[in-house]
């Protein structure tokens, strides 16, 4: 079985392919791409054919950071059969273009169920499980949104309930909008909710909402008390799910975050999505993780857990080692084991 591959630059043919086999891979879909384009990264786009049928897509982004030089394949690659002969031609390939840039390894986390057999042929083709922690939602909380509102309110924890019933008598207010003007009220939240829990802020949410709002595929919330903005939140529609992508608040005695949060699953429900995906949260043992406390926020909306397999590296340079050492030192020491 012979497999080439080809830039694919035809924004529908690529979409249609992701979002058939794979509609949970945000970072690999057209709209991410074009975000890392704004922020200035080169990104390719790369068809894997049989004859003339597309049997898989994988966008990569080169990232030259001060641990290393890598290329990254974020939710990829899409295989629509991932055999192992698909996936052998797609490594190779990605092992000549990482030599080609001089990259020191290739990282990838396609969005695939955890799986022995998938980990052991990640194995035998020279991958191993990337240092760094769990992040780009490979365990996640979503919500099913085939419930009625009732239905989902019956879900909740009592607590929760109680506290998204409660919110609109408390003077909270909750306001969406599509205007990048508003960014500005979310990172003075971003800014103080970033020290206060210790975590570096994210680059390129304005180029990322931009980008993502154009195709009405972003929404901002921002829920305020006496026209004070205490929470925020960015939601992202991709595919069939709804994607609480970032989040910032400062301390309330009211329940601004959970008016915040209900707001965006309603309107999740009113767009006809499938899903509501709270994103990350923190392993179930892990009481002194980062995101402990987010997790038992996000879980009392009621929903489950869905986990993916771990980001994989593939090494190319022995300086491989240098990155790896300085992701493992930082995960340990931020708690995030």
């Amino acid at each position: 079985m012979t497999y080439s591959v080809a830039a694919v630059d035809d924004e529908s043919q690529w979409e249609w392919f992701v979002l058939q086999t794979s509609p949970n891979a945000l970072f690999q879909s057209w709209l991410w791409g074009d975000v890392q384009k704004r922020m200035g990264a080169n990104v390719s786009r790369y068809g894997i054919f049989e004859g003339k049928v597309l049997c898989g897509v994988f966008q990569t982004v080169d990232v030259r950071a001060r641990r290393g030089a890598f290329l990254h394949v974020r939710h990829g690659p899409v295989l629509a059969a991932p055999t192992e002969a698909l996936w052998r031609a797609t490594f190779n390939f990605l092992r000549q273009e990482a030599n080609k840039r001089n990259m020191w390894f290739i990282r990838m986390n396609p969005v695939l169920a955890d799986a022995p057999d998938l980990r052991h042929m990640f194995a035998a083709e020279g991958l191993r499980p990337a240092a760094i922690h769990r992040m780009d939602g490979e365990q996640c909380w979503i919500l099913d949104l085939s419930q009625s509102e009732e239905e989902i309110l019956s879900g909740m924890r009592k607590t929760t309930r109680y506290e998204v019933r409660s919110a609109a008598k408390e003077g909270v207010e909750v306001f969406s909008t599509t205007n990048p003007i508003h960014l500005k009220e979310f990172f003075a939240l971003y800014k103080e909710t970033s020290t206060r829990h210790g975590f570096v802020p994210h680059n390129g949410i304005r180029e990322e909402f931009e980008v993502f709002t154009k195709k009405n595929q972003a929404v901002l919330y921002l829920g305020k008390v006496g026209g004070k903005t205490r929470s925020a939140a960015i939601i992202l529609y991709y595919g069939y799910q709804a994607i609480y992508h970032h989040g910032a608040s400062v301390p309330s005695k009211e329940p601004v975050s959970y008016a915040v949060q209900w707001e965006a699953i309603r309107e999740a429900k009113k767009r006809g999505m499938k899903v509501y995906n709270f994103w990350g949260i923190a392993p179930e043992n892990s009481a002194k993780h980062p995101w402990r406390g987010i997790t038992l926020f996000k879980k009392g909306f009621g929903g489950r857990e869905i986990n993916y397999i771990h980001a994989h590296d593939l090494p190319i340079s022995p300086l491989y080692i240098l990155p790896r050492t300085v992701e493992l030192v930082r995960r340990m020491s931020r708690g995030y084991d």
